[in-house]
């Protein structure tokens, strides 16, 4: 099984296969969009209807048996927008068919386990759109960055992620792996931002701060994880994401990309709809 394929509009955000350099990319870009603020923001809300469509076959398709799903690993700095991205992409879905998870701290049990368990076991079911804010892939970065694991663990990891993504889309997980790409100097002021509003203090965590100092050593270990995690079937896409309203417009048009490449179509009555007609016009006054 390949990757989905992808629009002209987002083709220049997967990452090519070799060594990846994040300073190279543009933060503050708009790449395959002429548009500005007001026309992305248009665009991305023009695309719900279909998203919201594809979004109902998709869950039709599971109830029928199908045993399609996506899965929508978002990845990326403090303040670099996850949430964001949630409320104006996948909040364009229908919620029933959505299943999202943050992945904090590992619980006592969780580390008594490898660290796909976990992972795994927050899948979403056949026909349902799954999101992961923050991922396994915390534990190649912060795992990394910290020494919460040995190195050769580390290197170990790499491996096991590439053998579970691909045995993920084998068996019908279209994944879509996103790393929200912001600058220092933006976040710098989203930080400030949320100082500076007592409405968004609940957003700030003096620890954001403590992993903002580690900034060099949280982009090598991105780089070194998306160089040798970047398969066929589960590339990486870099997001700039200084441009909160770009951000999301290519998230809604890889999910939506995600979506068609699935050639999804209604399920067959399993019934005689003729039948069922029938019996309904000739139903007595209730």
């Amino acid at each position: 099984m390949t990757a989905f394929p992808v629009s002209d509009r987002t083709s220049s955000l997967r990452i090519a296969p070799g060594p990846v350099d994040l300073g190279s990319i543009d933060t503050d870009a708009a790449p395959g969009y002429d548009g500005n603020k007001t026309t992305g923001a248009e665009d991305l809300i023009a695309m719900g209807p279909e998203l919201a469509d594809l979004q109902e076959r998709l869950w039709a398709d599971g109830k029928a048996e199908g045993k399609r799903n996506i899965l929508l690993v978002l990845q990326g700095m403090d303040t670099s927008g996850k949430g964001g991205t949630l409320r104006s992409t996948v909040g364009l879905v229908d919620p029933q068919g959505v299943r999202i998870t943050s992945f904090k701290a590992p619980t006592e049990e969780e580390r008594a386990h490898d660290f796909l368990w976990r992972i795994t076991n927050a899948l979403p079911p056949v026909g349902v759109i799954g999101v992961f804010d923050r991922s396994h892939y915390e534990d190649v970065l912060i795992a990394r960055v910290r020494s919460f694991a040995e190195p050769d663990e580390i290197e170990r990891r790499y491996g096991a992620i590439n053998a579970w993504e691909a045995d993920l889309a084998a068996n019908g997980t279209t994944i879509i792996k996103c790393m929200l790409h912001i600058s220092a100097e933006e976040q710098k002021q989203r930080l400030l931002d949320r100082l500076e509003d007592p409405a968004k203090h609940w957003k700030f965590n003096p620890g954001d701060l403590d992993e903002r100092a580690e900034w060099p050593a949280y982009r090598e270990a991105y780089e070194i994880a998306i160089e040798r995690t970047n398969t066929e079937v589960a590339p990486w896409h870099v997001i700039p994401a200084d441009k909160k309203w770009y951000r999301n417009l290519a998230i809604g048009t890889l999910l939506l990309d995600a979506l068609k490449s699935l050639d999804l179509d209604w399920p067959k009555a399993d019934f005689d709809v003729a039948v069922e007609k029938q019996r309904l016009a000739d139903e007595k006054p209730l």
